[in-house]
C-alpha cells in the first residue's frame, strides 16, 4: 500500500502544479480583459477533487482493499493516460488553460490538439482519472461516488463553459 499512497501523493503534486499554472494563466487572462464565468461552482469542484484523493487513501487504508494485479495495472495505465491527456490540453491551450472558466475577448476558440476531436478533452481526463485512480487499489466506493458527483458537477461546468465559449470566434488555424 505504500506505493499506492505514493501514487496518490504524486497525483496530488501534479494537481498542485496545475494550480500554479492556473494562477499564472489567470493573471495573464485578466490582464487581457478576461472575465470569469461560473465561479459559484468552483469551490465544489475543488472539494470534489480533494475528496477523490483523500477517498482513495482512506478507503484503501481503512478497508484493506487488496491490489488485484489485472485491474490495478490496467488502471495505472489509464491514470497515466489521463495525465498525458490533461497535459496535452494544458499545452494546447497555453496561457488560456485554467481551472476556472475565464474567457479573453477577441481570442478565437482553440480547435487544435485534442480539441480537434473532443470539445472538452480535459473533462475526459478527469472522468478517466476519477475512475482509474481509486480502482488501482480496489477503492470502488470512491470511484463510484466520484463518478456520480463529478457527472453532476460536469453538467453544470460544461454548460457554463459552453455558454462562455460561445462568445468566441472559431479559429481558422489549428493550435
Amino acid at each position: 500500500m505504500i506505493w499506492y499512497t505514493a501514487l496518490v501523493l504524486a497525483v496530488a503534486v501534479e494537481r498542485l502544479a496545475e494550480l500554479v499554472v492556473a494562477r499564472r494563466n489567470t493573471r495573464w487572462s485578466l490582464a487581457r480583459g478576461g472575465t470569469e464565468a461560473g465561479s459559484g461552482h468552483y469551490p465544489a469542484m475543488v472539494a470534489l477533487h480533494t475528496a477523490l484523493l483523500a477517498g482513495c487513501l482512506a478507503e484503501v487504508h481503512l478497508t484493506g482493499r487488496p491490489f488485484l494485479p489485472a485491474l490495478g495495472w490496467t488502471m495505472v495505465a489509464v491514470t497515466a493516460a489521463a495525465q498525458l491527456l490533461r497535459w496535452w490540453c494544458i499545452t494546447t491551450l497555453g496561457p488560456r488553460w485554467n481551472t476556472r472558466v475565464i474567457v479573453v475577448p477577441g481570442l478565437p476558440l482553440v480547435t487544435g490538439g485534442p480539441y480537434r476531436w473532443l470539445r472538452h478533452p480535459n473533462y475526459v481526463a478527469v472522468a478517466a482519472e476519477g475512475v482509474a485512480l481509486p480502482l488501482v487499489h480496489g477503492a470502488w466506493v470512491t470511484a463510484v461516488a466520484f463518478t456520480v458527483l463529478n457527472a453532476a458537477l460536469m453538467a453544470v461546468r460544461i454548460r457554463c463553459e459552453d455558454e462562455a465559449l460561445a462568445r468566441l470566434p472559431v479559429a481558422a488555424a489549428r493550435a
